[in-house]
């Protein structure tokens, strides 16, 4: 990686779409020599895809908690349980298992606040796994780069 690799990944990641000539115009480069050095970021695994910015209050997941969740039990089956579950939870748009007092970290998309409390009460609330739920509700975001 080199500042030139560094500047197409800047420029790619504010606007995926881009063409190839406008790319290679903005980091200084030949469109042939910009086009070699994306692919050569896609071969090594640097760029791993292309996404969407998408508007979420048009979707009607205009709001947004993250929800930190503890686990009664500290097993492998008891982690691989709750993860199985909340692959399927359409609200769960991320999960990571983290270090710390709890182990689970999630973003949660909703309709508003109505629908994240079916969610944390119905579908959170009654995973057996589940032992601790703390919500942090999302009043807004200064600074939000995911697509």
């Amino acid at each position: 990686m080199d500042q030139i690799d560094e500047h197409i990944l800047r420029v790619l990641t504010a606007d995926g779409r881009i063409s190839n000539v406008d790319l290679a115009d903005r980091v200084g480069l030949s469109p042939s020599a910009c086009l070699r050095r994306v692919q050569d970021l896609e071969r090594r695994g640097v760029i791993t895809g292309y996404r969407a910015t998408v508007n979420r209050e048009v979707l009607g997941r205009g709001f947004a908690a993250y929800v930190t969740v503890g686990l009664s039990n500290h097993t492998k089956a008891s982690q691989d349980a709750f993860e199985r579950s909340i692959a399927v939870a359409p609200q769960v748009v991320e999960c990571h298992n983290i270090t710390g007092t709890v182990e689970y970290l999630l973003r949660i998309e909703a309709a508003d606040l109505a629908a994240y409390k079916h969610f944390h009460t119905d579908i959170l609330g009654t995973l057996p796994q589940v032992n601790a739920i703390t919500s942090y509700i999302v009043m807004g975001s200064p600074k939000d780069e995911r697509a």
